[in-house]
């Protein structure tokens, strides 16, 4: 179902919570209706009360939300916990995403293409998270 809703989709916000995405998009879904799906790690992971989330996205007539309980390593602040999502086809449309956004930067990155999303910051230091069904 989720390859579904990821293919019919063009983007979306998606949302880096530290530890309480559950309720986050529990309460999201409170306010804009639709569906709402999670993928979660299969045990605690060490600094987490909960068991974490790995994905969860909230797919609704009015928004669509993606978020994790996985945050970066300089940790939650302002400017690191929002980034547009888009959904890819394959890791070939990846890929060339991938070299669109980044084209310009001096800094290139080994990106693991068998991860199911990947996240690239562009030109302007806006992050984006490109996802594909595996």
């Amino acid at each position: 179902m989720l390859v579904q809703q990821m293919e019919r989709l063009q983007s979306g916000i998606f949302i880096t919570f530290s530890g309480n995405c559950r309720a986050a998009l529990t309460f999201y879904q409170a306010c804009f209706g639709g569906t709402l799906h999670f993928e979660m790690f299969d045990e605690p992971l060490q600094g987490y009360t909960e068991v974490p989330v790995v994905s969860a996205t909230l797919i609704s007539e009015r928004i669509a939300i993606y978020g994790s309980d996985l945050v970066h390593n300089e940790g939650r602040k302002v400017g690191n916990y929002l980034a547009v999502f888009m959904p890819c086809a394959d890791i070939a449309e990846r890929a060339e995403l991938i070299t669109r956004l980044t084209s310009r930067k001096n800094k290139k990155e080994d990106w693991n293409t068998k991860h199911k999303f990947i996240e690239v910051t562009d030109l302007f230091n806006v992050r984006w998270i490109l996802g594909v069904a595996i």
